[in-house]
């Protein structure tokens, strides 16, 4: 992959875990000064909270953040200008690159960690709190529960019933394109697989890249991945393959490596030298027809172009299986095991875990979608309305492969083997039994 892979502590000859763009990638003091960043680094920024946990906060509290592009920074930023407008305490804001340290996040969190940073929910949430490595905000949640579905909570909650993890946002994975591209060219949105890969066929007459791919990073290509495993096999198959109970070697997976060939067809060539940044802005250039990512690949398009762009849902490929299932990640906070300002921590994710919170990031970011019962709607633009249309229509959810498989497993097998799969896709069968392979050793491990 071209990074640098440290040693898992948890797991002697295993590469610490791989993070992608919504994953916290912090500035811990362990392992971090040979890459020129010391703890809490960054930018900061002074802001205060409502005041709302009633807590005795002294000093600043320290805010680790991944939010280096900058829409996201910039909705922080705001969000944090809101919160100091409530009266509160003071919060430092640490921004780290989303890639900058991908395999850091073991050392970071046994190190010295922010008091509050950027997370998610799901099976990384519940698989750092199972170790002790993290800080119970079940308190939290006595105050900021009423504001959530059952099934939010659910996604916040370890394996012990605590809750580790305060919401913020969530967003859908679907296929994006320009509506003045399909417009001009008498494209149609296509339900099926093979009328997407009919209509690539048909985007490549017109000069255009039929579906703009990129997998430098290692991450994107788990989406494509998801989405054919849940159309082909359901969402309870996929669930259980990212839990290490069915096979990867097995034949529905092989149908998945099959059926995904023909997107290889259709899609840009070169990915693992792109980014996905790169690849959005062969769509926003009307170079390339469609994008499978999530709503996040608005931030690459401004004015007119973001009014232009829309999505259709992951086409069906099974009509027994459907379309019933979206991947739609929820991102948001988590505690330092020991903050060092426990009190001032608490005071800011109750704020965080605010529809207040919520309108004042998505007034900026209006990529995402809030999950907060009261967040405000009415404001939400074509994109954000079909994002939440698509989300509310789900009978199931997943969180991304990431997310929801075991750590080292989607960063020391997933990514390389996806990527392999990707430069030669003749060599599917022995890729899959390889990552069976390993799949036995970390999951028993």
């Amino acid at each position: 992959m071209g990074k640098r892979m440290l040693q898992d502590p948890d797991q002697p000859g295993l590469p610490a875990a791989v993070f992608n763009r919504r994953i916290f990638l912090g500035a811990g003091a362990v392992a971090l000064g040979s890459l020129g960043l010391a703890a809490c680094g960054g930018s900061s920024s002074s802001s205060s909270s409502g005041g709302s946990s009633g807590g005795n906060a002294t000093g600043p509290v320290t805010f680790g953040s991944n939010a280096s592009d900058e829409v996201p920074k910039k909705a922080f930023e705001a969000t944090f200008a809101a919160y100091k407008t409530s009266g509160g305490g003071d919060v430092k804001v640490n921004t780290v690159d989303h890639n900058t340290f991908q395999e850091q996040i073991n050392n970071y969190l046994q190190g010295r960690p922010d008091d509050v940073f950027t997370w998610f929910a799901g099976y990384r949430m519940r698989f750092f709190a199972k170790k002790g490595l993290v800080g119970d905000v079940s308190d939290v949640w006595e105050k900021i529960g009423g504001g959530f579905t059952d099934a939010i909570k659910t996604a916040s909650t370890g394996e012990d019933g605590k809750q580790y993890f305060v919401p913020l946002y969530n967003y859908p994975w679907a296929v994006h394109y320009r509506k003045s591209v399909f417009e001009a060219n008498g494209f149609q949105p296509p339900t099926t697989l093979d009328e997407m890969v009919t209509l690539g066929q048909q985007m490549k007459k017109k000069g255009l890249a039929p579906l703009a791919f990129a997998d430098k990073d290692g991450w994107p290509a788990m989406g494509t991945f998801d989405y054919l495993n849940m159309r082909i096999n359901g969402y309870d198959f996929h669930i259980n393959l990212m839990a290490g109970k069915e096979a990867w070697d097995s034949p529905k997976v092989a149908t998945v490596f099959d059926t995904w060939k023909r997107l290889l067809e259709i899609s840009q060539p070169n990915s693992l030298g792109r980014t996905w940044q790169e690849a959005a802005q062969t769509v926003a250039q009307k170079k390339a027809g469609m994008y499978l990512l999530g709503t996040f690949v608005g931030q690459q398009f401004t004015g007119a172009d973001k009014d232009d762009l829309t999505f259709f849902p992951f086409p069906e490929v099974d009509s027994s299986v459907g379309t019933d299932a979206v991947e739609a990640p929820i991102d948001g906070f988590m505690m330092a095991k020991r903050p060092k300002n426990a009190d001032g921590a608490k005071n800011l994710l109750e704020f965080l875990g605010s529809a207040k919170a919520e309108n004042s990031y998505l007034a900026t970011d209006s990529n995402d979608v809030a999950v907060h019962k009261d967040a405000d709607t009415s404001k939400y633009n074509a994109l954000q309305k079909q994002a939440s249309e698509l989300i509310s229509n789900a009978k199931s959810i997943s969180q991304f492969l990431d997310r929801d498989a075991d750590p080292t497993f989607a960063s020391t097998v997933a990514i390389p083997a996806f990527q392999s799969f990707i430069k030669n896709p003749a060599d599917a069968a022995s890729i899959a039994k390889n990552m069976e392979a390993q799949k036995k050793s970390i999951y028993q491990s």
